[in-house]
């Protein structure tokens, strides 16, 4: 835990002390600003953070992997993964580590837009349910996404080839039911046979881009369903230990 910690505070001071966080945290904020402004500017628009939410969801596609391209990548680059490597720190160690930095970055932004939800209670009566459900929700997909962006990190020297891999899997994950519903014979089949009875995608979209099936779904209405939970912890772990696998094929190269 002393190494996982060390490795974390360590990966957090580097955060703040480059212009990428703040870019990234910038662009965040300015995202969800205009998805949450354009659902609530009806007339007749529900107090809700749905909007918010959906300029979330897809901005993370791009931003969880520029935050953690950088985490793997330039400790290949620099020479110093193998000095880690060879040290007393094991694989899951650093991962771990390394992932707790970013979440912990990416927590802090989402911080920074809870001034949405004031906006509401000022000027609307909100549902409580829906807004932590929705928070809930986003956490655990943004757990998820970093741990794809870690991973793409861990396969490349070169940050853009993480950028871009990362981004990459998770457009992936989030358009494979919308491309299998569109396709016929074959593929269609081949699709619904990796979806194993129940919905890969992150969320499935609609005209605004809001969640109404998927897995992000319920916690943008207000519902907390088990299996929701356990798809994105899931997806978490498995890309954690497919970066702990990279680290230990490395280690024997």
């Amino acid at each position: 835990m002393r190494f996982i910690t060390v490795i974390a505070v360590k990966e957090i001071r580097t955060y703040f002390g480059s212009p990428m966080a703040y870019v990234v945290s910038a662009a965040f904020l300015a995202i969800t600003g205009f998805f949450f402004v354009a659902s609530v500017s009806d007339a007749f628009a529900e107090a809700s953070i749905r909007g918010y939410l959906a300029g979330a969801v897809f901005f993370m596609i791009f931003m969880s992997p520029a935050l953690t391209m950088r985490l793997i990548a330039e400790e290949q680059k620099l020479g110093t993964l193998e000095l880690l490597l060879t040290s007393p720190i094991r694989e899951f160690e650093i991962v771990i580590g390394k992932f707790i930095a970013a979440f912990v970055m990416m927590a802090i932004m989402t911080g920074l837009s809870l001034y949405f939800v004031v906006v509401l209670f000022i000027y609307g009566d909100p549902d409580i349910g829906p807004l932590l459900s929705g928070f809930l929700g986003l956490g655990l997909y943004a757990a998820a996404t970093l741990a794809v962006g870690l991973f793409a990190s861990a396969l490349s020297s070169n940050q853009i080839v993480g950028l871009i891999v990362g981004s990459g899997i998770l457009t992936a994950l989030t358009i494979i039911d919308f491309v299998s519903e569109r396709l016929t014979g074959l593929a269609s089949q081949v699709l619904d046979g990796f979806q194993l009875g129940a919905s890969f995608s992150v969320f499935d979209l609609d005209s605004f881009g809001v969640a109404q099936g998927g897995h992000f779904a319920d916690f943008a209405k207000g519902i907390i369903s088990v299996s929701d939970i356990a798809y994105y912890i899931s997806l978490t772990a498995v890309f954690l230990l497919l970066t702990v696998l990279v680290l230990e094929a490395r280690r024997w190269r």
